[in-house]
């Protein structure tokens, strides 16, 4: 993963376990956050597939949080937030809304993960979304509200149309 690529990844991570915090203590934070990460990940992966694609993202900036916080109604949030809101400008609407997507399918998950095991972000280490692909009961009662496809539906919905179409889910298959 390039490391110009990490801000994208960690702040639309951010963005939506602030969004959608985790229920519990220190240990739920941490497994939210993980699968946050790895949700989001798989997003960026799929929304840039090549090295190219990625240093294109990281030159033009791929545009914050303001439209997610806006449709979560946390429009204020950047405004309250101690640290300024120089983090939500790395935040990319796309990947966060295919992020969404994917920790609210477990189908549609299994699919893009397959799917960025062929890009060239997979290939310099081997990758495993275990929490993203079969979360455990703690996993699941962390992340209890970043999974739960109900509050997160605004957010999925943005572009999930997009990400069907990136993933080729929902045509039909050759006989």
């Amino acid at each position: 993963m390039l490391s110009d690529f990490s801000s994208l990844i960690a702040a639309t991570a951010r963005w939506l376990t602030c969004a959608f915090p985790p229920s519990g203590g220190a240990l739920a934070a941490a497994l939210c956050d993980v699968q946050a990460r790895q949700a989001v990940t798989v997003a960026a992966w799929l929304r840039y597939p090549t090295p190219m694609d990625a240093a294109l993202a990281a030159m033009a900036g791929p545009g914050g949080s303001a439209r997610l916080d806006w449709t979560t109604g946390a429009d204020g949030a950047a405004e309250s937030d101690p640290e300024g809101q120089a983090w939500r400008t790395w935040v990319d609407e796309v990947v966060a809304s295919w992020a969404a997507c994917l920790l609210t399918d477990p189908e549609l998950a299994g699919v893009a993960a397959a799917a960025v095991r062929d890009t060239g972000h997979a290939e310099a280490t081997p990758v495993e979304f275990r929490r993203l692909l079969a979360p455990d009961e703690t996993d699941r009662r962390a992340a209890a509200l970043l999974r739960h496809p109900d509050l997160l539906a605004p957010v999925a919905d943005l572009h999930r149309d997009l990400l069907v179409d990136r993933l080729g889910a929902g045509e039909p298959q050759a006989a």
